[in-house]
Protein backbone atom coordinates (compact mmCIF):
# COMPACT_ATOMS: atom_id res chain seq x y z
CA UNK A 1 0.00 0.00 0.00
CA UNK A 2 3.06 2.30 0.87
CA UNK A 3 5.77 3.24 -1.26
CA UNK A 4 8.86 3.28 1.02
CA UNK A 5 10.86 6.00 1.78
CA UNK A 6 13.69 4.58 2.19
CA UNK A 7 14.11 4.30 -1.88
CA UNK A 8 14.98 7.74 -2.23
CA UNK A 9 18.38 7.27 -0.84
CA UNK A 10 19.36 4.11 -2.86
CA UNK A 11 18.08 4.47 -6.44
CA UNK A 12 19.53 1.90 -9.51
CA UNK A 13 21.36 4.04 -12.23
CA UNK A 14 18.70 2.34 -14.59
CA UNK A 15 16.28 4.18 -13.49
CA UNK A 16 14.65 6.28 -16.61
CA UNK A 17 14.10 9.65 -16.40
CA UNK A 18 10.30 10.41 -17.06
CA UNK A 19 11.23 14.58 -18.11
CA UNK A 20 10.56 17.16 -16.22
CA UNK A 21 6.89 17.50 -15.24
CA UNK A 22 6.21 18.98 -11.83
CA UNK A 23 2.48 19.71 -11.04
CA UNK A 24 0.49 22.13 -8.32
CA UNK A 25 -2.31 22.43 -6.85
CA UNK A 26 -3.56 25.45 -7.54
CA UNK A 27 -2.87 28.06 -10.19
CA UNK A 28 -0.18 30.95 -8.77
CA UNK A 29 -2.02 33.21 -6.41
CA UNK A 30 -2.61 37.13 -7.70
CA UNK A 31 -2.18 37.98 -4.32
CA UNK A 32 1.59 38.49 -2.73
CA UNK A 33 2.00 36.28 -6.69
CA UNK A 34 2.82 33.21 -4.24
CA UNK A 35 1.75 29.84 -4.90
CA UNK A 36 -0.74 28.48 -2.74
CA UNK A 37 0.72 25.59 0.04
CA UNK A 38 -0.77 22.48 -0.99
CA UNK A 39 -2.18 20.82 2.47
CA UNK A 40 -2.84 17.28 3.00
CA UNK A 41 -6.53 17.70 3.99
CA UNK A 42 -7.06 19.70 0.30
CA UNK A 43 -4.84 16.95 -1.68
CA UNK A 44 -7.38 13.93 -0.09
CA UNK A 45 -10.52 16.37 -0.77
CA UNK A 46 -9.69 17.16 -3.87
CA UNK A 47 -8.86 14.06 -4.58
CA UNK A 48 -11.96 12.31 -3.10
CA UNK A 49 -13.83 14.91 -5.13
CA UNK A 50 -11.90 13.95 -8.60
CA UNK A 51 -11.11 10.73 -8.95
CA UNK A 52 -12.65 8.22 -11.48
CA UNK A 53 -12.85 5.37 -9.50
CA UNK A 54 -14.89 7.01 -6.81
CA UNK A 55 -17.21 8.56 -8.70
CA UNK A 56 -17.69 4.92 -10.68
CA UNK A 57 -18.53 3.60 -7.61
CA UNK A 58 -20.91 6.23 -6.62
CA UNK A 59 -22.71 5.84 -9.80
CA UNK A 60 -23.11 1.96 -8.98
CA UNK A 61 -24.84 2.49 -5.73
CA UNK A 62 -27.48 5.08 -7.78
CA UNK A 63 -28.18 2.01 -10.20
CA UNK A 64 -28.29 -0.69 -7.11
CA UNK A 65 -30.77 1.94 -5.24
CA UNK A 66 -33.11 1.84 -8.20
CA UNK A 67 -33.28 -1.61 -8.57
CA UNK A 68 -34.61 -1.36 -5.66
CA UNK A 69 -37.10 0.35 -6.65
CA UNK A 70 -37.79 -1.37 -9.69
CA UNK A 71 -38.16 -4.55 -8.19
CA UNK A 72 -40.49 -3.38 -5.66
CA UNK A 73 -42.59 -2.00 -8.89
CA UNK A 74 -42.85 -5.54 -10.07
CA UNK A 75 -44.72 -6.67 -7.31
CA UNK A 76 -47.63 -3.87 -8.45
CA UNK A 77 -50.59 -6.11 -10.45
CA UNK A 78 -50.12 -6.23 -14.09
CA UNK A 79 -52.83 -4.10 -16.15
CA UNK A 80 -53.36 -4.15 -19.73
CA UNK A 81 -55.87 -2.20 -22.12
CA UNK A 82 -55.85 -3.32 -25.70
CA UNK A 83 -58.34 -2.21 -28.52
CA UNK A 84 -57.89 -3.60 -32.35
CA UNK A 85 -60.36 -2.65 -35.37
CA UNK A 86 -60.74 -5.12 -37.82
CA UNK A 87 -62.04 -5.68 -41.45
CA UNK A 88 -62.82 -9.10 -42.65
CA UNK A 89 -64.82 -12.23 -43.13
CA UNK A 90 -66.58 -14.73 -40.99
CA UNK A 91 -66.45 -17.87 -42.23
CA UNK A 92 -66.34 -20.96 -39.40
CA UNK A 93 -65.58 -24.25 -39.86
CA UNK A 94 -65.92 -27.09 -37.59
CA UNK A 95 -62.49 -28.90 -36.51
CA UNK A 96 -59.54 -28.61 -34.73
CA UNK A 97 -57.05 -25.35 -34.90
CA UNK A 98 -54.26 -24.48 -32.79
CA UNK A 99 -52.65 -21.02 -33.49
CA UNK A 100 -49.07 -21.73 -33.56
CA UNK A 101 -46.79 -18.83 -33.37
CA UNK A 102 -49.57 -17.05 -33.06
CA UNK A 103 -50.69 -16.97 -36.71
CA UNK A 104 -54.21 -18.69 -36.64
CA UNK A 105 -57.27 -15.79 -37.03
CA UNK A 106 -60.50 -15.99 -34.96
CA UNK A 107 -63.42 -15.67 -37.11
CA UNK A 108 -66.53 -16.13 -35.14
CA UNK A 109 -68.93 -16.92 -37.61
CA UNK A 110 -71.09 -20.06 -37.94
CA UNK A 111 -69.87 -22.88 -40.41
CA UNK A 112 -71.40 -22.42 -43.47
CA UNK A 113 -72.50 -25.21 -46.29
CA UNK A 114 -70.15 -22.79 -48.92
CA UNK A 115 -67.73 -19.92 -48.48
CA UNK A 116 -68.42 -16.56 -49.03
CA UNK A 117 -66.52 -13.01 -49.03
CA UNK A 118 -68.86 -11.31 -47.16
CA UNK A 119 -66.65 -8.56 -45.43
CA UNK A 120 -67.29 -6.01 -42.31
CA UNK A 121 -65.84 -4.12 -39.72
CA UNK A 122 -65.22 -5.24 -36.01
CA UNK A 123 -63.50 -4.17 -33.39
CA UNK A 124 -62.40 -5.50 -29.73
CA UNK A 125 -61.81 -3.90 -26.73
CA UNK A 126 -60.09 -5.12 -23.51
CA UNK A 127 -58.77 -4.58 -20.00
CA UNK A 128 -56.52 -7.21 -18.22
CA UNK A 129 -55.55 -7.25 -14.45
CA UNK A 130 -52.89 -10.08 -13.07
CA UNK A 131 -51.53 -10.05 -9.58
CA UNK A 132 -49.40 -12.75 -8.32
CA UNK A 133 -50.36 -11.92 -4.83
CA UNK A 134 -48.50 -14.72 -2.90
CA UNK A 135 -45.89 -16.79 -4.02
CA UNK A 136 -44.48 -17.69 -0.35
CA UNK A 137 -42.09 -14.48 0.34
CA UNK A 138 -40.92 -14.52 -3.46
CA UNK A 139 -41.51 -10.60 -3.88
CA UNK A 140 -40.08 -9.85 -0.63
CA UNK A 141 -37.01 -12.02 -0.66
CA UNK A 142 -36.07 -10.41 -3.86
CA UNK A 143 -36.75 -6.92 -2.32
CA UNK A 144 -34.40 -7.78 0.12
CA UNK A 145 -31.79 -9.05 -2.31
CA UNK A 146 -31.99 -5.99 -4.23
CA UNK A 147 -31.76 -3.90 -0.61
CA UNK A 148 -28.52 -6.35 0.23
CA UNK A 149 -26.72 -5.39 -3.32
CA UNK A 150 -27.34 -2.02 -2.40
CA UNK A 151 -25.55 -2.23 1.37
CA UNK A 152 -22.69 -4.27 -0.59
CA UNK A 153 -22.53 -1.25 -3.45
CA UNK A 154 -22.51 1.43 -0.39
CA UNK A 155 -19.63 -0.71 0.94
CA UNK A 156 -17.83 -1.17 -1.38
CA UNK A 157 -17.81 2.62 -2.04
CA UNK A 158 -16.69 3.87 1.40
CA UNK A 159 -14.12 1.15 1.18
CA UNK A 160 -12.89 2.86 -2.28
CA UNK A 161 -12.95 6.24 -0.40
CA UNK A 162 -11.05 5.26 2.41
CA UNK A 163 -8.29 3.16 0.36
CA UNK A 164 -8.04 6.56 -1.66
CA UNK A 165 -7.89 8.63 1.40
CA UNK A 166 -5.04 6.50 2.30
CA UNK A 167 -2.93 6.10 -0.75
CA UNK A 168 -3.37 9.85 -1.48
CA UNK A 169 -1.82 10.98 2.25
CA UNK A 170 0.75 7.99 1.80
CA UNK A 171 1.52 9.80 -2.02
CA UNK A 172 1.66 12.97 -0.21
CA UNK A 173 4.33 12.40 2.37
CA UNK A 174 6.39 10.10 -0.14
CA UNK A 175 6.51 13.38 -2.73
CA UNK A 176 7.22 15.60 -0.07
CA UNK A 177 10.50 12.86 1.16
CA UNK A 178 11.36 13.23 -2.19
CA UNK A 179 11.33 17.18 -2.32
CA UNK A 180 13.34 17.26 0.43
CA UNK A 181 15.73 14.77 -0.17
CA UNK A 182 16.25 16.78 -3.40
CA UNK A 183 17.17 20.25 -1.95
CA UNK A 184 19.61 17.78 0.49
CA UNK A 185 21.20 16.68 -2.64
CA UNK A 186 21.53 20.16 -4.18
CA UNK A 187 23.24 21.01 -1.29
CA UNK A 188 25.60 18.52 -1.15
CA UNK A 189 25.85 19.14 -5.22
CA UNK A 190 26.91 22.79 -3.92
CA UNK A 191 29.48 21.52 -1.15
CA UNK A 192 31.05 19.27 -3.65
CA UNK A 193 31.51 22.02 -6.47
CA UNK A 194 32.94 24.27 -3.77
CA UNK A 195 35.37 21.57 -2.25
CA UNK A 196 36.58 20.97 -6.10
CA UNK A 197 37.27 24.50 -6.36
CA UNK A 198 39.47 24.87 -3.88
CA UNK A 199 41.12 21.54 -4.59
CA UNK A 200 41.55 22.77 -7.98
CA UNK A 201 43.48 25.98 -7.23
CA UNK A 202 45.40 24.16 -4.41
CA UNK A 203 46.14 21.75 -6.92
CA UNK A 204 47.53 24.41 -9.84
CA UNK A 205 49.15 26.10 -6.96
CA UNK A 206 51.45 22.95 -6.80
CA UNK A 207 50.27 22.79 -3.16
CA UNK A 208 48.87 19.11 -3.51
CA UNK A 209 49.13 16.04 -5.92
CA UNK A 210 47.07 15.99 -9.11
CA UNK A 211 45.61 13.55 -8.96
CA UNK A 212 43.09 14.72 -6.03
CA UNK A 213 41.93 17.54 -8.73
CA UNK A 214 40.34 14.39 -10.48
CA UNK A 215 39.04 12.68 -7.28
CA UNK A 216 37.26 15.91 -6.84
CA UNK A 217 35.68 16.17 -10.44
CA UNK A 218 34.47 12.44 -9.61
CA UNK A 219 32.85 13.18 -6.40
CA UNK A 220 31.69 16.18 -8.22
CA UNK A 221 29.88 14.23 -10.87
CA UNK A 222 28.63 11.76 -8.57
CA UNK A 223 27.07 14.49 -6.51
CA UNK A 224 25.38 15.73 -9.56
CA UNK A 225 24.29 12.39 -10.56
CA UNK A 226 22.72 11.80 -7.50
CA UNK A 227 20.89 14.68 -7.27
CA UNK A 228 19.35 14.10 -10.71
CA UNK A 229 18.56 10.89 -9.99
CA UNK A 230 16.75 12.33 -7.10
CA UNK A 231 14.90 14.89 -8.73
CA UNK A 232 13.66 12.15 -10.88
CA UNK A 233 12.19 9.91 -8.10
CA UNK A 234 10.53 13.47 -7.07
CA UNK A 235 9.16 13.73 -10.33
CA UNK A 236 7.30 10.32 -10.67
CA UNK A 237 5.87 10.86 -6.87
CA UNK A 238 4.44 14.17 -7.85
CA UNK A 239 2.73 12.29 -10.87
CA UNK A 240 1.15 10.14 -8.94
CA UNK A 241 0.04 12.36 -6.21
CA UNK A 242 -1.66 14.58 -9.47
CA UNK A 243 -2.85 11.27 -10.82
CA UNK A 244 -4.54 10.65 -7.42
CA UNK A 245 -6.00 13.98 -7.03
CA UNK A 246 -7.66 14.08 -10.64
CA UNK A 247 -5.70 16.95 -11.53
CA UNK A 248 -3.60 18.28 -14.74
CA UNK A 249 0.18 18.60 -14.45
CA UNK A 250 1.40 21.34 -12.26
CA UNK A 251 3.95 22.29 -9.31
CA UNK A 252 3.04 21.20 -5.72
CA UNK A 253 3.58 23.08 -2.89
CA UNK A 254 3.59 20.76 0.18
CA UNK A 255 3.03 21.70 3.37
CA UNK A 256 5.95 21.48 5.61
CA UNK A 257 4.77 20.44 8.91
CA UNK A 258 5.48 17.01 8.70
CA UNK A 259 9.23 17.41 8.44
CA UNK A 260 8.98 19.71 11.00
CA UNK A 261 7.34 17.52 13.68
CA UNK A 262 5.87 14.22 14.44
CA UNK A 263 2.62 13.22 15.96
CA UNK A 264 1.75 13.82 19.23
CA UNK A 265 -0.12 10.36 20.10
CA UNK A 266 0.76 7.68 19.12
CA UNK A 267 -1.07 4.73 21.05
CA UNK A 268 -2.42 1.40 20.74
CA UNK A 269 -5.40 1.55 18.87
CA UNK A 270 -5.22 -2.31 16.73
CA UNK A 271 -8.58 -3.47 18.96
CA UNK A 272 -11.18 -5.26 16.55
CA UNK A 273 -11.22 -5.47 12.85
CA UNK A 274 -14.88 -5.66 12.63
CA UNK A 275 -15.40 -2.22 11.76
CA UNK A 276 -12.82 -2.18 8.83
CA UNK A 277 -14.03 -0.47 5.66
CA UNK A 278 -12.59 -3.71 3.72
CA UNK A 279 -13.95 -6.37 6.14
CA UNK A 280 -17.11 -4.70 5.97
CA UNK A 281 -17.37 -4.63 2.30
CA UNK A 282 -16.58 -8.46 2.16
CA UNK A 283 -19.20 -8.73 4.69
CA UNK A 284 -21.96 -7.27 2.84
CA UNK A 285 -21.07 -9.58 -0.31
CA UNK A 286 -21.87 -12.36 1.45
CA UNK A 287 -24.93 -11.07 3.06
CA UNK A 288 -25.86 -10.80 -0.80
CA UNK A 289 -25.16 -14.00 -1.48
CA UNK A 290 -26.91 -15.37 1.81
CA UNK A 291 -29.98 -13.73 0.27
CA UNK A 292 -29.89 -14.58 -3.17
CA UNK A 293 -29.84 -18.60 -1.72
CA UNK A 294 -32.93 -17.30 0.11
CA UNK A 295 -34.53 -16.24 -3.16
CA UNK A 296 -33.43 -18.82 -4.99
CA UNK A 297 -35.23 -20.96 -2.41
CA UNK A 298 -38.53 -19.50 -2.92
CA UNK A 299 -39.17 -21.17 -6.43
CA UNK A 300 -39.50 -24.71 -5.09
CA UNK A 301 -43.43 -23.16 -4.10
CA UNK A 302 -46.59 -22.26 -5.91
CA UNK A 303 -47.37 -19.02 -7.05
CA UNK A 304 -51.03 -17.57 -6.61
CA UNK A 305 -52.82 -15.23 -8.74
CA UNK A 306 -55.64 -13.23 -8.99
CA UNK A 307 -56.88 -12.00 -12.55
CA UNK A 308 -59.97 -10.15 -14.25
CA UNK A 309 -60.95 -9.94 -17.79
CA UNK A 310 -63.44 -6.93 -19.20
CA UNK A 311 -63.57 -7.38 -22.70
CA UNK A 312 -66.14 -5.53 -25.61
CA UNK A 313 -66.82 -6.50 -28.74
CA UNK A 314 -68.06 -4.95 -31.80
CA UNK A 315 -69.23 -6.06 -35.12
CA UNK A 316 -70.73 -5.38 -38.59
CA UNK A 317 -72.65 -8.75 -38.76
CA UNK A 318 -75.96 -8.47 -37.27
CA UNK A 319 -77.64 -11.55 -35.16
CA UNK A 320 -79.58 -13.29 -37.52
CA UNK A 321 -76.40 -13.72 -39.75
CA UNK A 322 -76.66 -17.24 -39.52
CA UNK A 323 -79.85 -17.47 -41.06
CA UNK A 324 -79.41 -14.92 -43.72
CA UNK A 325 -76.47 -14.31 -45.26
CA UNK A 326 -77.43 -10.39 -46.13
CA UNK A 327 -77.33 -9.52 -42.63
CA UNK A 328 -74.43 -7.54 -42.38
CA UNK A 329 -73.56 -3.86 -42.43
CA UNK A 330 -70.29 -2.54 -44.40
CA UNK A 331 -70.25 0.77 -42.20
CA UNK A 332 -67.08 1.35 -40.50
CA UNK A 333 -68.36 3.30 -37.76
CA UNK A 334 -71.81 0.61 -37.18
CA UNK A 335 -68.63 -2.02 -37.19
CA UNK A 336 -66.74 -0.67 -34.08
CA UNK A 337 -69.40 0.05 -31.75
CA UNK A 338 -69.58 -1.82 -28.94
CA UNK A 339 -72.29 -4.45 -28.99
CA UNK A 340 -71.70 -7.17 -26.62
CA UNK A 341 -69.84 -7.11 -23.26
CA UNK A 342 -68.23 -10.03 -20.80
CA UNK A 343 -66.18 -10.06 -17.75
CA UNK A 344 -63.85 -12.75 -15.92
CA UNK A 345 -63.14 -12.70 -12.39
CA UNK A 346 -60.76 -15.98 -11.23
CA UNK A 347 -57.82 -17.46 -8.62
CA UNK A 348 -55.26 -19.60 -10.22
CA UNK A 349 -52.05 -21.33 -8.83
CA UNK A 350 -49.17 -22.20 -10.97
CA UNK A 351 -46.60 -24.76 -9.84
CA UNK A 352 -43.60 -26.47 -11.82
CA UNK A 353 -43.15 -29.82 -10.14
CA UNK A 354 -39.84 -30.21 -12.07
CA UNK A 355 -38.46 -27.14 -10.81
CA UNK A 356 -37.96 -28.34 -7.36
CA UNK A 357 -34.79 -30.51 -8.01
CA UNK A 358 -33.31 -27.60 -10.29
CA UNK A 359 -33.78 -24.91 -7.41
CA UNK A 360 -32.32 -26.94 -4.96
CA UNK A 361 -28.85 -27.34 -7.13
CA UNK A 362 -28.98 -24.00 -7.54
CA UNK A 363 -29.41 -22.80 -3.82
CA UNK A 364 -26.66 -25.29 -2.97
CA UNK A 365 -24.63 -23.66 -5.35
CA UNK A 366 -25.02 -20.49 -4.04
CA UNK A 367 -24.37 -21.66 -0.59
CA UNK A 368 -21.41 -22.92 -1.95
CA UNK A 369 -20.54 -19.42 -3.14
CA UNK A 370 -21.21 -17.58 0.42
CA UNK A 371 -18.60 -20.20 2.29
CA UNK A 372 -15.97 -18.89 -0.63
CA UNK A 373 -16.83 -15.43 0.17
CA UNK A 374 -16.78 -16.38 3.75
CA UNK A 375 -13.09 -17.86 3.30
CA UNK A 376 -12.59 -14.62 1.88
CA UNK A 377 -13.31 -12.30 4.14
CA UNK A 378 -11.34 -14.55 6.80
CA UNK A 379 -8.11 -14.07 4.92
CA UNK A 380 -8.26 -10.29 4.50
CA UNK A 381 -9.23 -10.28 8.39
CA UNK A 382 -5.98 -12.22 8.86
CA UNK A 383 -3.88 -9.39 6.69
CA UNK A 384 -5.39 -6.74 8.44
CA UNK A 385 -4.35 -8.46 12.13
CA UNK A 386 -1.33 -8.79 10.49
CA UNK A 387 -1.00 -5.11 9.34
CA UNK A 388 -1.91 -3.81 12.36
CA UNK A 389 1.15 -5.83 14.20
CA UNK A 390 3.37 -4.53 11.44
CA UNK A 391 2.40 -1.00 12.16
CA UNK A 392 2.78 -0.93 15.41
CA UNK A 393 6.65 -2.39 14.75
CA UNK A 394 7.21 0.54 11.91
CA UNK A 395 5.63 3.26 14.59
CA UNK A 396 8.07 1.77 16.95
CA UNK A 397 11.23 1.75 14.50
CA UNK A 398 10.34 4.63 13.35
CA UNK A 399 10.60 6.22 16.75
CA UNK A 400 14.14 4.70 17.68
CA UNK A 401 15.44 6.22 14.19
CA UNK A 402 13.68 9.66 14.72
CA UNK A 403 15.33 10.05 18.30
CA UNK A 404 19.38 9.07 16.32
CA UNK A 405 18.89 11.55 13.48
CA UNK A 406 20.38 14.47 15.75
CA UNK A 407 23.15 12.65 16.79
CA UNK A 408 23.96 11.17 13.40
CA UNK A 409 23.52 14.68 11.58
CA UNK A 410 25.82 16.56 13.95
CA UNK A 411 28.51 14.03 14.18
CA UNK A 412 28.70 13.81 10.24
CA UNK A 413 28.78 17.64 9.76
CA UNK A 414 31.39 17.61 12.93
CA UNK A 415 33.47 14.84 11.10
CA UNK A 416 32.92 16.76 7.27
CA UNK A 417 34.42 20.35 9.12
CA UNK A 418 37.27 18.23 10.48
CA UNK A 419 38.03 16.35 7.53
CA UNK A 420 37.46 19.57 4.96
CA UNK A 421 40.65 21.76 7.61
CA UNK A 422 42.72 19.05 8.11
CA UNK A 423 43.01 18.67 4.48
CA UNK A 424 43.60 22.09 3.46
CA UNK A 425 46.48 21.70 6.01
CA UNK A 426 47.95 19.03 4.75
CA UNK A 427 46.83 16.79 7.37
CA UNK A 428 44.82 13.96 5.97
CA UNK A 429 43.94 12.72 2.19
CA UNK A 430 41.10 14.06 -0.22
CA UNK A 431 39.46 9.84 0.69
CA UNK A 432 38.74 10.84 3.92
CA UNK A 433 37.33 14.10 2.88
CA UNK A 434 35.16 12.50 0.57
CA UNK A 435 34.20 9.50 2.82
CA UNK A 436 33.23 12.34 5.34
CA UNK A 437 31.25 14.39 2.65
CA UNK A 438 29.57 10.95 2.36
CA UNK A 439 28.64 10.69 5.59
CA UNK A 440 27.06 14.30 5.86
CA UNK A 441 24.92 13.88 2.77
CA UNK A 442 23.66 10.23 4.21
CA UNK A 443 22.74 11.74 7.81
CA UNK A 444 21.33 13.89 5.74
CA UNK A 445 18.82 11.90 4.00
CA UNK A 446 17.91 9.92 6.94
CA UNK A 447 16.87 13.45 8.53
CA UNK A 448 14.61 14.19 5.38
CA UNK A 449 12.78 10.96 5.87
CA UNK A 450 13.12 9.77 9.35
CA UNK A 451 10.26 12.49 9.87
CA UNK A 452 7.87 11.46 7.03
CA UNK A 453 8.46 7.44 8.14
CA UNK A 454 6.63 8.11 11.25
CA UNK A 455 4.05 9.84 9.71
CA UNK A 456 4.05 7.04 7.21
CA UNK A 457 4.01 4.56 10.11
CA UNK A 458 1.23 6.30 11.71
CA UNK A 459 -0.74 6.29 8.31
CA UNK A 460 -0.29 2.59 7.87
CA UNK A 461 -1.55 1.95 11.36
CA UNK A 462 -4.80 4.02 10.54
CA UNK A 463 -4.99 1.93 7.33
CA UNK A 464 -4.54 -1.17 9.19
CA UNK A 465 -7.15 -0.39 12.15
CA UNK A 466 -9.72 1.36 9.20
CA UNK A 467 -9.86 4.90 10.66
CA UNK A 468 -8.24 7.11 8.92
CA UNK A 469 -9.32 9.67 11.32
CA UNK A 470 -6.40 8.36 13.72
CA UNK A 471 -4.19 10.28 10.95
CA UNK A 472 -5.97 13.23 10.22
CA UNK A 473 -6.50 14.16 13.74
CA UNK A 474 -2.70 14.46 14.15
CA UNK A 475 -2.98 17.10 11.38
CA UNK A 476 -2.41 21.03 12.40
Amino acid sequence: MFHSVRQFAKVPASVKRTGIVIFIFTALLLQNGEAQVLTLKQAIETALANYGSIKAKEMYTRASQATVQQVKNDYLPNLVISAQQDYGTVNGQNGPLYGFGGYGVASSGLPLPNQNWNAAFGALYLANINWEFFAFGRAKEKIRTAESAVARDESDRQQELFQHQVKTAAAYLNLLAAQRISISQKNNLARADTFRLSVTARAKNGLIAGVDSSLANAELANAKISWIRAKDIEQERANELATLMGIAPRELLLDTVFIASIPVSLVDTSGTTAEHPLLRYYKSRIGVSNQQAKYFNTFKYPAFSLFGVFQTRGSGFYSNYATDQTAFDHKYFEGIKPSRSNYLLGVGVTWNLTSITRVNQQVISQQFISRALQHEYEVADQQIKAQQALAETRIKNAIDAYREVPAQLKAASDAFLQRSVLYRNGLTTIVDVTQALYALNRAEIDRDITYSNVWQALLLKAAATGNIHLFLAELR
